[in-house]
């Protein structure tokens, strides 16, 4: 035999193709999920070779710095989730078998999807829908008149507030009270918390409660800020996003970019973008938990980084020496 091939393998390799050995005979793994296995395996018993360790004292610290090696290496959370999967299989196996007295892996949490970063307008893509509300109530009369005042009320209330829609088409009437700049909105969980209103917002009400009011009838009547037909008795979620769609196509934006919750989004963002605390912007947006609210931060950090990309001298590959 080869001087450079031993007799017997280090116990690592042992341990390694006793463990696939049992996924063929006993699970019938077919060749490719085998040689994945040993791949994953394979690398992650480098890394601890290199530290003076094998499979069988391998520790949990190994185990996370091999995620940490890997998430380095730009692996998206699935891949990494993958292999941590093939260790616990192995170590696991190490166990039952009783090579080991402990599983390193056992305690060790999955890799989480990063949360997909929210869509967000500009500040000048908002101003554009807002004003193309206002020029509608301006400049529709007759029947057609209380449909564009309600919707340019319902614009400069979202964006003003930046409440879900559906808190948003179910509020009641009394949530507006006169002579306050605030509105009061019942949440998630029954919860109920106070948002400040801006000047725009509060004209666009009152402007649309007066036409409402000089109604007459059901609607006038009605305990709901959103009367309609429907159900509930208020405007629906479905109705308000078709009729906000069809403002998008005429302020000029791409309607499939443009949703409430798109506008609840571009509330939080502007605000923080502007020097919001955190804390606040969680208040206002009626979250239980501020890890929630933490999400535009990551937009922010997105948008920032763009930006020193687009335009920073130093980012220009021209400019590099």
């Amino acid at each position: 035999m080869s001087k450079s091939s031993p007799a017997h393998p280090p116990p690592a390799l042992r341990h390694l193709d006793g463990f696939l050995e049992m996924l063929s005979a006993e699970r019938g793994a077919a060749a490719n999920t085998l040689e994945a296995y040993r791949r994953d395996l394979g690398d992650f018993l480098k890394l601890v070779q290199g530290h003076g360790r094998d499979a069988g004292n391998a520790t949990s610290d190994d185990i996370l710095s091999y995620l940490e090696t890997l998430s380095d290496r730009g692996l998206a959370a699935s891949s990494r989730a993958r292999k941590l999967s093939a260790l616990r299989q192995f170590f696991r196996f190490l166990y039952a078998e009783g090579l080991r007295k402990d599983d390193p892996a056992a305690s060790i949490e999955s890799p989480k999807p990063a949360r997909p970063l929210p869509k967000i307008l500009s500040v000048d893509d908002v101003d554009m829908l807002l004003e193309t509300a206002r020029n509608r109530a301006l400049a529709t009369h007759g029947p057609q008149q209380l449909k564009a005042l309600r919707l340019h009320c319902l614009m400069e209330i979202l964006y003003a507030s930046g409440l879900r829609v559906s808190e948003l088409v179910s509020l009641p009437r009394q949530a507006f009270r006169q002579g306050e700049r605030v509105v009061m909105v019942r949440g998630k969980g029954g919860r109920e918390r106070v948002v400040p209103l801006t000047d725009k917002a509060i004209a666009a009400h009152n402007a649309y409660a007066a036409a409402l009011a000089e109604t007459g009838g059901a609607a006038a009547a009605s305990n709901w800020l959103f009367p309609s037909r429907s159900r509930q008795g208020y405007l629906t979620r479905q109705r308000f996003t078709q009729e906000l769609k069809d403002l998008a196509r005429d302020a000029g934006l791409d309607p499939k970019s443009v949703s409430p919750h798109v506008l609840r989004h571009a509330f939080a963002s502007h605000l923080l973008e502007r020097g919001a605390d955190l804390k606040s912007v969680q208040q206002l947006l009626g979250h239980a938990d501020i890890s929630t609210t933490q999400i535009y931060t990551h937009v922010l950090e997105e948008r920032l980084r763009t930006l020193v990309n687009q335009h920073h001298p130093l980012a220009r590959a021209g400019n590099r020496g």
